[in-house]
């Protein structure tokens, strides 16, 4: 039977700024936005980590402020301060591989195409990092534009569905385990 995973660290990506509030690439801030509200946790700026953190019963909530395809920089320093394993860390971000709504767990691979998990893996000096994917939709046009735009209305009356959903699956791996999880939330969605 597997432990629970124990999260110390989980670092939703996106960008800074309230231009990039409510965009797709920022799912993994909103999650872990959701996670720290569940909680009644509040975020604040911390210069040492370049991110902003927040404290819940042992775990660290954090959302780097280094834009995405900088986040491992914050995420890597964090780690080696507090001599976390990669297994403590969850990495939360969007997916366009995935359709809008599903959730996707693993507990390591490739960063799949994703700039901001690229940085994650490197900084952290390996693939096995546990990632909640979090399914933003494919681009009809340019991904740029796709990741970097405001969801759909239609999208939008579905967004706390799908992350609450998100931080039930962070919280169910985290007193069940990663595998026991994943048999749970990586199932195609009628969100």
């Amino acid at each position: 039977m597997e432990h629970a995973a124990v999260f110390r660290l989980i670092a939703g990506l996106g960008n800074p700024g309230r231009q990039y509030t409510g965009t797709r690439h920022n799912a993994g801030f909103a999650v872990v936005d959701e996670l720290a509200r569940r909680c009644a946790a509040e975020f604040r700026f911390e210069p040492k980590w370049d991110a902003e953190v927040a404290s819940c019963g042992g775990r660290i909530f954090m959302k780097p402020q280094t834009f995405m395809n900088l986040s491992g920089e914050a995420i890597g320093n964090y780690a080696r301060y507090y001599r976390l394993a990669p297994e403590e860390v969850l990495i939360v971000i969007d997916d366009v591989a995935l359709p809008f709504g599903d959730l996707r767990l693993r507990k390591s691979g490739s960063p799949g195409g994703h700039n901001g998990l690229e940085s994650v893996l490197m900084h952290l000096g390996t693939e096995a990092v546990p990632r909640l994917r979090v399914g933003i939709g494919a681009a009809s046009g340019a991904l740029h534009s796709h990741v970097l735009g405001q969801f759909t209305p239609e999208e939008k009356t579905r967004l706390e569905d799908l992350y609450s959903r998100a931080a039930d699956a962070v919280e169910y791996a985290n007193a069940h385990g990663v595998e026991a999880a994943m048999n749970i939330y990586n199932k195609k969605t009628t969100v």
